[in-house]
């Protein structure tokens, strides 16, 4: 993993199974199942994982960066003109924020450290 290069994709689905079933069936995508809420997917070019959610999908994908350090990368995300949108938290397998950037995109990084 390098800092600062995207790492990861994450999409919202309402219906976990249906959405597993569909890219295991159309692509040959495998998945791990991380409880009732979250699977991840390999072998498809670029890891990344699916959330539960039955919200409306408006930008159908979160783009997630790597970095070592969180709180160093978070400051010079905020003096760079972003906005932290969801702060520092805890996930099974490390750490996350999520930011966006001056034109509104949102972003973010998560470290294993």
């Amino acid at each position: 993993m390098q800092n600062n290069h995207i790492n990861y994709l994450e999409f919202q689905a309402s219906d976990l199974g249906t959405i597993k079933q569909f890219y295991q069936n159309a692509f040959g995508w495998k998945f791990t199942d991380y409880g009732p809420e979250y699977i991840a997917f390999s072998e498809s070019g670029l890891d990344g994982g699916f959330f539960k959610s039955d919200a409306e999908v408006k930008t159908g994908v979160l783009v997630i960066l790597y970095h070592d350090n969180l709180a160093q990368i978070q400051k010079k995300i905020i003096e760079a003109g972003g906005k932290i949108s969801k702060d520092i938290y805890s996930f099974p397998g490390g750490r996350r924020f999520q930011f966006l950037d001056p034109a509104g995109n949102e972003l973010a990084v998560w470290s294993d450290k």
